[in-house]
């Protein structure tokens, strides 16, 4: 809550898409603690239609100008701005109104916008990995310039960012990602090369967006969120491990210089991260991680085999030459990522695409954020053509 007990106001940018669809969860079970006051989507007119009409903001965006007569006849019992175009993502994550930006769509779509949210002071809810993938440094250096707060909303930072709420920094001694491992955790790497979309979208605990499924797959989503943490909590890449647990209930832990440990445990629902965001760090119901502890838990966790999820290795390796290795390597994931699903490549190429980018690409250190773009379009165009 505001001061005065106003009610946030928060702008959503991928509203039509997963984690966009929870944040609207939120908000509605939230009965009047937050208000949305811009929505932002790529080209889904009927679903940010019916969300304009249903949630009444004062602005909406959407990226693909041919979405516009569609979303046109659908919206007419909405009465707001329509913004159209490339620009409209940053035009809402600068919405003079709002209180929160969330940052939900997928990619390195978020970088931008993400940047005009903290430029304009806003409080950044950031649930997209590649911005701080591509760009940590200097995402940080921007937000901190305005004082403009990041606040987590993947689980697993969400979790380690809880912890450390009311720690000292140098009392830590390490941070614990957790990762669910993924459908093939348990499948021989010979049958993995030959995996289907199909197979590699179902998830064994998580309800996610076909990327980032994917991405569980591979074990990039953790490979990412090695590096979106040593942004996040200015922790060099040692002191961030990552261990396998199938049962997604702790998200994320913090041991201490004196050796005890602190862990975030919930059942594996987005809407509780999102909601912590989205309500200022707040403890509110109705509840959407609760456990019931009454049966019995059985909770395992064991590192992860390299050999079968390389790309965790290679975020090591970006964040060791650092400069624009990164946002090569987050480039080149997203380009395999949709060739696989397009069945145009394998599942088992997906990591050697993502290797073969790194290997050819000649990083620039501290880069300005245009050689930043320019290595994602490099990789983009190299991934494409191999």
């Amino acid at each position: 809550m505001r001061a005065g007990g106003a009610a946030r106001r928060v702008a959503i940018l991928g509203s039509t898409g997963s984690i966009g669809r929870q944040a609207l969860d939120v908000v509605e079970a939230l009965a009047g603690r937050v208000r949305v006051v811009a929505l932002a989507a790529r080209r889904d007119a009927a679903a940010l239609a019916e969300q304009a009409v249903r949630w009444q903001p004062e602005a909406v965006a959407l990226t693909d100008p041919q979405a516009v007569e569609e979303f046109r006849q659908m919206a007419a019992h909405w009465h707001g701005e329509l913004l159209v175009g490339p620009q409209a993502l940053e035009e809402v994550a600068r919405w003079p109104s709002a209180d929160v930006v969330l940052v939900a769509v997928v990619g390195v779509a978020g970088l931008l916008p993400s940047l005009a949210a903290v430029e304009a002071g806003k409080e950044l809810a950031l649930a997209n990995k590649e911005t701080l993938v591509a760009a940590g440094e200097l995402v940080r250096e921007r937000a901190a310039s305005r004082a403009a707060r990041i606040v987590p909303v993947d689980g697993e930072h969400s979790a380690i960012y809880q912890c450390l709420r009311a720690e000292r920094r140098d009392r830590v001694s390490r941070i614990v990602l957790t990762a669910s491992g993924g459908p093939f955790l348990r499948r021989s790497l010979e049958s993995m090369e030959a995996a289907t979309p199909e197979e590699a979208l179902q998830h064994p605990t998580w309800r996610m967006g076909p990327k980032i499924t994917v991405d569980s797959a591979t074990l990039m989503n953790k490979a990412l969120e090695v590096i979106e943490a040593r942004w996040l909590f200015d922790l060099p890449p040692e002191r961030i491990e990552v261990l396998i647990h199938p049962q997604s209930v702790v998200h994320g832990m913090v041991e201490f210089v004196d050796g005890s440990s602190l862990a975030h445990l919930s059942r594996p629902d987005m809407r509780l991260f999102i909601q912590y965001a989205l309500s200022g760090m707040d403890r509110l119901p109705p509840g959407f991680g609760r456990l019931d502890w009454t049966v019995p838990h059985t909770l395992t966790f064991e590192p992860p085999d390299l050999r079968r999820f390389p790309c965790l290795g290679y975020a090591y390796e970006a964040l060791a030459v650092g400069g624009t290795l990164p946002a090569v390597l987050n480039a080149a994931n997203e380009v395999a990522v949709q060739r696989f699903l397009d069945r145009e490549v394998p599942f088992g190429r997906i990591p050697k695409l993502v290797r073969a980018a790194m290997d050819l690409h000649e990083p620039r250190s501290r880069p300005t954020l245009e050689e930043i773009l320019e290595a994602d379009r490099w990789a983009r165009a190299l991934v494409r053509s191999l």
